[in-house]
Parts: C-alpha cells; sequence; structure tokens
C-alpha cells in the first residue's frame, strides 16, 4: 500500500496542532503531504470516513487509496515523509505503541490548555528555528537561484 501523497486533517484552530503542520509543512521538500484544516468553517466532512468532530478530537490522515489513518500512525506517516521517521520509530514498536497511543489521546484532548500553558517556550522555539531557515536560505539563494555552499574543512 501506498501512503503518499498523505493528506493531514488537522485542527489549525489549535495553537499547538498549527506548530507542529507548520513544522511538518517547513520540511515537506518531496511534497508527500498535503493539509487540509478541519477547524475552518468551510470544511465538509461529506469527502471522509470520519465525522469533523472525529477529526477535531484527534488528528486524521487520507491516504491515497482512501483508506484513513488516525492518531500517532498520522504522526509516524508524517515524520517519514519528511525524512524524520526515525523520532516516530519508537512509538511503533509493540511493546511501547499502547503507551504512546494512550498518551496521545489523553495530550489531543487537552491540547488546548497545553498551548496556553506552554505557548511562550513552544512559539520561541518554533520562531527560532524558522528564523534560522529563512537566514540559511537567503544565504544560499538569490535571484531564484540557490547554489549549494562549499564544504569547510
Amino acid at each position: 500500500m501506498n501512503d503518499y501523497p498523505l493528506t493531514l486533517l488537522y485542527d489549525e484552530s489549535c495553537p499547538l496542532c498549527k506548530l507542529e503542520i507548520d513544522n511538518l509543512k517547513a520540511r515537506n521538500d518531496q511534497d508527500l503531504l498535503r493539509f487540509i484544516d478541519v477547524s475552518a468553517e468551510d470544511f465538509d466532512d461529506s469527502d471522509y470516513p470520519a465525522s469533523k468532530k472525529d477529526m477535531m478530537e484527534i488528528i486524521h490522515a487520507m491516504r491515497p487509496d482512501g483508506s484513513m489513518a488516525k492518531g500517532v500512525e498520522v504522526f509516524r506517516l508524517a515524520y517519514g515523509a519528511v525524512g524524520l521517521g526515525w523520532i516516530t520509530a519508537p512509538t511503533a514498536l509493540p511493546v511501547l505503541k499502547p503507551l504512546f497511543d494512550w498518551a496521545y489521546v489523553h495530550v489531543a484532548r487537552n491540547r488546548y490548555r497545553l498551548s496556553n500553558r506552554f505557548s511562550g517556550f513552544l512559539f520561541k522555539i518554533a520562531a527560532d528555528r524558522a528564523a534560522r531557515r529563512a537566514q540559511n536560505q537567503s544565504q544560499h539563494c538569490k535571484d531564484g537561484a540557490c547554489r549549494i555552499p562549499a564544504e569547510k574543512d
């Protein structure tokens, strides 16, 4: 089964969710991920086998064959698409998978409270990361052309 392109159905009204999706968008160099904000007023869930309510509770993703992934499995697939699969690999280990699945549901249920509590710290990290990315790109790209920097000895 081919998992890509994978369409992530996420809650952009949640600051924590938006932060994670922005990170994935910035790393989506191979265009393997698509993003749909289910919190948008005009979002219509009639094309999906899950309801908007379900998709607002935990993250879902649609594979090209129409099957859905949800919860931690979405993160494993998404991180794999952007070359960071090693980060989420432990969440698939049989002995750890139930723990990660359980923990994710609790985090998802409390994501707005967690966003409020940790927003300053998390958004500072994200802003610093975005600034470094922009600086690196501006140093190597000009007039629509990019160069690979020479290796330093």
